[in-house]
């Protein structure tokens, strides 16, 4: 997939614990997240969603919401938050935390782009 072609780009930087979306490669939103804290690592790489929910609970973690979920490795997904106060900082199981209304925006994106048009870039 070349970047012309890549229609929704997700990058997420775990050092500024930011995220920025690009649609068909014009920037269309930063975002402030929280990736994985101490003991809980976000994966790094380039993934591709692999399953998307609109309502889903964490299996592993006291049943959790987490809405607007984009599962892109094995467990790991990006999804809304109630923890608001922590965005900007790790303090995930390894997941990444959005505002809810941002993790909204981000499915609809993928949702009208596509999975296959769509690539995540994690990096430190």
């Amino acid at each position: 997939m070349t970047p012309a072609r890549a229609g929704v780009v997700v990058q997420i930087d775990k050092s500024s614990q930011r995220m920025a979306v690009s649609v068909d490669g014009m920037m269309r939103y930063s975002w402030p997240v929280s990736t994985g804290r101490n003991g809980y690592g976000t994966p790094s790489g380039v993934f591709h969603p692999q399953m998307m929910a609109r309502r889903w609970y964490s299996r592993r973690y006291y049943n959790s919401p987490m809405p607007h979920s984009i599962f892109f490795y094995h467990g790991f997904a990006i999804h809304g938050t109630t923890e608001l106060a922590r965005l900007g900082g790790p303090a995930s199981h390894g997941c990444v935390r959005l505002h809810p209304s941002h993790a909204a925006a981000l499915f609809a994106l993928v949702e009208r782009s596509g999975p296959r048009n769509t690539r995540i870039e994690i990096s430190n």
